[in-house]
């Protein structure tokens, strides 16, 4: 069996629900389970309904209600315009019903709890798997009896060994070849069946999840990309798509701000050996992009990635010179203001590391200018080269520092693996970098 994931864009309205379910019927040979986000923008509406009723504006809330009520359920019209099946009516009733209940009920106590915001947010996911289902004349399964989770509500941790064994009750014996069954990403349930949510990202979680626990052949993630470019397109229009990438390349590409699938997210997958393919909902039979753990492209550069804007501080201090202890102490002020560093660069005398920049620095810099110098750049950019034999490739950094003659490198880190090469560059200049590089580098070599 396969196991079909489809994000909010790709069931926005009754058109792309149509193509979806007749991308599930081209696969039924294949067992395929159908895993689908809410529609698009559904979530982040019912996050602001949720804020509106903590603020006690439930009219808000109600209006914001009745307006995504009354568009899934203008969706559900388009698919059935002779008319809703029961079933499919009832269950809108329903889920708009408890909707409104826990919206009330949130805006009588003035209190959002992460239980009752998961609560709330798994209404969207509910919604759009109830009107393809009916529209597929599908089985439909609810994840929460599935999906077996710890208490930690708004991230919930899955626990494994329950997950796997509620799949082979409520899941396996529904699948088979000339069969769609349809379920939701993103929502579980923890031991006392209270609802809880993965996170951003969940539902390509909850695809990785399902596929390892029923031993599927494909996890297929389809989006509104080709898979995973060289590069980010509105920034370099002549990047091209990735046949195939490993999951250290998708690791690195995804903790610098590519459009890549959140590798934790895919992670059971790669545990359990099956492939993730990222596709086109648009374009199902056009390139695609497969990441596993075993694939060896033997590339020294895949891709390139940018993060920013990001803050720079650079702490200086004679007593680093033949001090032992020092980056200890300069650590653990970073760990007690809860601020993380992604690049590291020394000398003999002074540390350069990069933050984000929205981190909390204030504070920081107090701790810190109690025993060292701190210098501060703003609106700065990482751009990440990335590729499998990078580090072993003789003369790529040299292409890569040509590329950047005419633009200021500010500082310099090869990771601590062998695939990532970042530079930061003031942020005006990440995209002429980006442009250059990918000139050099990857236009005109096999992708």
């Amino acid at each position: 069996m396969i196991v079909m994931k489809f994000g909010g864009s790709s069931v926005a309205d009754a058109t792309c629900m149509r193509e979806v379910a007749a991308l599930a019927v081209e696969a039924l040979a294949e067992a395929p389970l159908v895993v689908l986000s809410a529609t698009a923008k559904t979530t982040d509406a019912l996050f602001a309904a949720a804020r509106a009723a903590e603020d006690g504006d439930l009219s808000a809330a109600m209006a914001a209600h009745r307006s995504l009520i009354a568009r899934h359920r203008g969706i559900a019209q388009d698919l059935f315009p002779d008319g809703l099946p029961e079933d499919l009516d009832n269950a809108l009733v329903e889920l708009g019903g408890e909707l409104e209940l826990l919206l009330r009920g949130v805006a009588l106590l003035r209190e959002l709890s992460p239980r009752s915001m998961d609560a709330i947010a798994s209404i969207g996911e509910r919604l759009s798997t109830r009107i393809l289902a009916a529209h597929l004349g599908a089985a439909w399964v609810d994840a929460r009896t599935v999906v077996r989770t710890d208490d930690t509500f708004g991230c919930g941790q899955p626990q494994f060994k329950e997950l796997g064994l509620l799949a082979a009750q409520h899941l396996a014996p529904l699948l088979g070849p000339g069969k769609v069954v349809v379920t939701q990403g993103y929502i579980g349930a923890n031991a006392r069946g209270l609802t809880t949510t993965l996170g951003r990202g969940g539902s390509d979680y909850s695809a990785a999840l399902f596929g390892a626990a029923l031993s599927a052949t494909d996890i297929q993630i389809w989006t509104d990309v080709e898979g995973v470019l060289t590069c980010d397109p509105r920034v370099v229009p002549e990047a091209q798509p990735i046949a195939e990438l490993s999951f250290a390349e998708a690791a690195e590409l995804a903790a610098f701000g590519a459009k890549v699938l959140h590798p934790a997210t895919i992670q059971p997958a790669v545990e359990a050996g099956i492939p993730v393919t990222v596709r086109h909902t648009r374009r199902p039979h056009g390139r695609f992009t497969t990441i596993t753990a075993e694939v060896r492209t033997g590339r020294p550069i895949t891709a390139l990635a940018q993060r920013g804007p990001i803050t720079v501080l650079t702490v200086t201090s004679a007593n680093m010179l033949n001090q032992s202890g020092f980056l200890a102490s300069l650590f653990q002020v970073f760990s007690r203001h809860r601020i993380s560093v992604d690049l590291i660069a020394t000398a003999e005398v002074s540390v350069s590391l990069t933050v984000d920049a929205d981190a909390p620095l204030e504070a920081l810099l107090e701790d810190l200018k109690a025993f060292a110098t701190v210098g501060v750049a703003t609106e700065r950019t990482i751009v990440a080269i990335v590729g499998e034999q990078l580090k072993l490739t003789p003369g790529v950094t040299g292409r890569c520092f040509g590329a950047l003659r005419d633009i200021n490198v500010e500082m310099i880190s090869m990771g601590a693996n062998e695939i990532n090469l970042s530079i930061v560059v003031r942020q005006e200049d990440a995209h002429p970098a980006l442009r250059a590089l990918h000139a050099a580098l990857i236009e005109g070599s096999p992708s």
